[in-house]
């Protein structure tokens, strides 16, 4: 039975997409139509020599290339995530690109604003560059670092929404109750509540980032390991590898169809494809034989 949250969720999917798109088009938005409101007033208070646009074209340019390089911080931050656990072991490899975002942003905003001056019949001087690049950096690693923390917490609630698993650990007193080096069930939180997910219950497995999505009845409850971790763990004889991010539950698989590739494409009795590199097709054609045998 689907409980309000998974039907919840599950609505939210189709939308998801457009949710995101439009969360960063108005975030930047607002943030260029409010900077450029308070730009011209102040340079209406003080006095200064500049003509209206001028502001709105400072501000504008700036907003267009963040919006830009959201796609780039996105694939960045799932590349690499932060945890508590390695957050401090990841600052150098953040400090390094938050002066890739930078240099990306300042020469993104300045050929923008370049354009747009010469549109004017004006040209746009950038200033000293150690000293406006010093200033700029200044700025964007305050956006840069708001953007990784608005990235992480929205995928922390997904998750939390959906379901995460963990691995069951050893008691603090006495024997485990089941092998934790070959793991028969997973507990999975969701929204507060924990409940066991069997092994035997996972249909196939995604790598995602360092993440592995759990496929359990249409539902998926990302793991914190790589792939090749969670093979090892998992049964031999139930599991096997298809592709480098892709493993597969045997018993669900109904038929592989070659490709022309040299890969394959794997159906299961759900009417699921998945990808099948050449590295993997024999082995696994040679499973399924022996499994149907």
């Amino acid at each position: 039975m689907t409980s309000a949250a998974d039907a919840a969720y599950l609505r939210y999917q189709p939308w998801r997409r457009v949710v995101e798109v439009g969360f960063w088009v108005m975030s930047m938005l607002t943030n260029a139509v409010g900077n450029s409101i308070t730009a011209v007033m102040d340079v209406h208070r003080v006095g200064l020599d500049f003509s209206d646009w001028e502001p709105v074209v400072w501000e504008s340019s700036s907003s267009i290339i963040l919006l830009a390089l959201v796609p780039l911080l996105v694939w960045f931050t799932r590349r690499y995530p932060l945890h508590w656990d390695t957050w401090r072991a990841e600052l150098p490899r953040y400090a390094l690109a938050s002066l890739v975002f930078c240099l990306l942003h300042v020469a993104g905003m300045v050929g923008l604003r370049i354009l747009a001056y010469r549109w004017q019949g004006s040209v746009y001087e950038f200033g000293p560059p150690l000293r406006e690049l010093s200033y700029e950096y200044l700025k964007d690693v305050r956006t840069f670092a708001g953007m990784v923390v608005t990235i992480e917490l929205y995928r922390y609630v997904l998750r939390r929404w959906q379901g995460e698993a963990s691995l069951l650990s050893e008691p603090d007193e006495g024997p485990p109750l089941e092998p934790v080096e070959r793991p028969e069930r997973f507990l999975v939180r969701k929204l507060g509540r924990e409940f066991l997910v069997s092994a035997n219950d996972i249909e196939w497995l995604q790598a995602a980032g360092n993440y592995v999505n759990l496929r359990v009845r249409g539902h998926d409850y990302p793991l914190r390991t790589t792939i090749a971790g969670i093979e090892a763990k998992l049964d031999p004889r139930r599991f096997a590898r298809i592709h480098r991010s892709y493993m597969v539950n045997l018993d669900l698989v109904a038929s592989i169809e070659p490709l022309d590739t040299g890969d394959a494409r794997v159906h299961l009795r759900d009417a699921t494809a998945l990808p099948c590199s050449r590295r993997y097709r024999a082995d696994l054609r040679g499973r399924v034989g022996a499994e149907a045998g």
